[in-house]
């Protein structure tokens, strides 16, 4: 049985930083859900948004959408987005789609801290 879909979020960060780390797979019954919370997140206008992928196994297209919107949004209000630390398969997506050359993909949450 697969474990339920989570979003932890550190806003601790002073320099306003969000680091938002799924946990699980975003597919179609995940997205609305993350898309819900990067909406909310980005609404309280940080400067760097940065999602760590690190536990995400699975990534279908509505997925990338999510953080295609995501990226859009972010720009609407002047912040950067980072995605951080994505497992093989899911990087394949993101390749495959040609969307590696336009998020700003950083191999670990640390380099992508560093912005």
């Amino acid at each position: 049985m697969a474990r339920e879909f989570q979003i932890d979020v550190d806003q601790s960060n002073d320099a306003g930083v969000v680091v938002v780390k799924p946990l699980g797979e975003v597919d179609l019954a995940s997205s609305p859900q993350l898309r819900a919370r990067l909406t909310e997140l980005i609404a309280g206008h940080p400067t760097r948004m940065i999602i760590d992928l690190s536990q995400v196994s699975y990534m279908d297209s509505s997925g990338v959408a999510t953080l295609v919107e995501a990226m859009q949004q972010c720009r609407r209000h002047s912040a950067t987005l980072a995605l951080a630390e994505l497992q093989t398969r899911v990087r394949s997506v993101f390749e495959i789609a040609r969307l590696d050359t336009v998020f700003d993909i950083q191999d670990d949450l640390e380099s992508a801290l560093k912005g």
